[in-house]
């Protein structure tokens, strides 16, 4: 059913490029990645229908983890080697179903992204390549994840060397999943979550990192239209309709920061609650992580990869996160805006208007009335962007490097607590 998968494309009809991890997602991740919008009704049936079933099959090793862990309570060591599959399967189950729960929304969310914020390497070439060059940490950390799903693909060649009959993550069943004809059905079940699993962890890091970075890149060509444009309108050296085109160019500039901070409002509202889930369990899934690593390191390389990845997906989602952040972040307002009466703290977009020679154009213009106007939009986008945008995890922090630092900060005390306990 991947033919009827959402497929985005730009204004022209054309199918839009997307980088190999997104298209790894769509192909691999059934559950979160939305349906083409003409889908017919038994199509869409199919796919709730398969969400369902996936819903029940991630309840059954929910409920088997967690028996693995009631069973080795008392033995920090097989607790902590559980723990995490454990916390990544909760984690797991509530963003990938919160986000099935809402598929047309990221549908929506997508078509207009590919619409308006798209920046494409043919238009804006410069641009692209910066971005590209933001987004390299993301398509690594993409590569580690699949090493570490490649890892438990041994499992069932060591069961076949061995002669064993072991699951790929450590579970406890109410029955004998040793039997040929159960643990067959249980394997593969095993593996269809790990793809899900995977394919959720570097796909929406990836979704995320190419909105954000695109977003922020439309936020710097608008800084960089708005300075372009006064300076065209200064060198014609007009004394008389100067203000009154500088005043239209900077309507039109306003118009497209409230699309573009409009855009940002939706990406926050579709990820804050998965950003959130994922950050309250970094914590202690990189705590567990790190301490099978340090006690047995050569037999634990399993572990190892996958706290690389854990470790470079937050690393690589803080730093996008700062970066949007200081394109659209909080600065104290410079002491001359209080001639404009402002007792603000602004962000760089109020400074970029601030600072996009509006003083020049006054100074050049003999029009009074116009001046007046144009002084006035000037307070006023300084104004409506002294509220700085950002993306956050429900509120309760901005996905920023000094977050995840903070997490990292909890996880390693989490581990210095255990590794005290041994």
């Amino acid at each position: 059913m991947s033919f009827h998968r959402y497929r985005p494309r730009l204004p022209g009809g054309e199918l839009a490029p997307m980088p190999w991890p997104v298209s790894l997602y769509r192909v691999l991740n059934h559950v979160a990645w939305p349906l083409e919008a003409q889908s017919g009704r038994w199509t869409v049936f199919l796919d709730k229908l398969m969400i369902f079933l996936g819903f029940l099959v991630f309840c059954e090793h929910n409920e088997v983890d967690f028996h693995y862990l009631i069973a080795n309570r008392q033995d920090m060591d097989n607790l902590l080697t559980g723990m995490p599959t454990y916390l990544i399967l909760v984690e797991m189950q509530i963003r990938c179903f919160q986000l099935a729960w809402h598929k047309d929304r990221f549908r929506a969310l997508l078509q207009r992204f590919y619409a308006e914020i798209y920046v494409s390497e043919e238009m804006e070439p410069h641009l692209f390549a910066s971005i590209q060059r933001q987004m390299l940490a993301t398509r690594v950390n993409s590569t580690v994840y699949l090493l570490a799903l490649f890892n438990f693909f041994l499992v069932p060649v060591t069961n076949v060397i061995y002669h064993r009959r072991e699951m790929l993550y450590k579970q406890v069943y109410p029955f004998d999943n040793t039997q040929l004809h159960f643990f067959i059905p249980l394997l593969v079940l095993n593996f269809w979550v790990g793809f899900i699993i995977t394919s959720m962890l570097f796909g929406e890091l990836n979704v995320m990192g190419e909105l954000m970075m695109h977003l922020n890149a439309r936020y710097v060509q608008l800084g960089q239209d708005l300075r372009r444009s006064a300076h065209m309108l200064l060198k014609k050296r007009s004394s008389l309709n100067v203000a009154i085109a500088y005043r239209l160019v900077l309507t039109h500039i306003l118009r497209r920061n409230a699309a573009l901070r409009d855009f940002g409002q939706r990406v926050e509202k579709e990820f804050t609650l998965r950003i959130f889930v994922m950050f309250a369990f970094s914590a202690g899934l990189l705590c567990a992580l790190f301490f099978k690593a340090f006690t047995n390191p050569w037999g634990n390389v399993a572990y190892i990869v996958w706290f690389l990845a854990k470790f470079m997906e937050l690393l690589a989602l803080g730093m996008l996160g700062s970066i949007l952040l200081k394109t659209v972040g909080v600065f104290t307002a410079l002491s001359a805006i209080k001639s404009f009466n402002i007792h603000l703290k602004t962000d760089e977009l109020g400074m970029m208007y601030y600072t996009a020679d509006w003083e020049q154009v006054i100074h050049q213009s003999d029009n009074v009335g116009e001046n007046v106007k144009l002084m006035k939009l000037v307070t006023l986008a300084i104004q409506l962007n002294s509220r700085p945008f950002f993306i956050t995890g429900l509120n309760y922090f901005r996905v920023s490097l000094t977050a995840v630092l903070k997490i990292i900060q909890g996880a390693f005390s989490y581990f210095t607590f255990l590794n005290s306990m041994r």
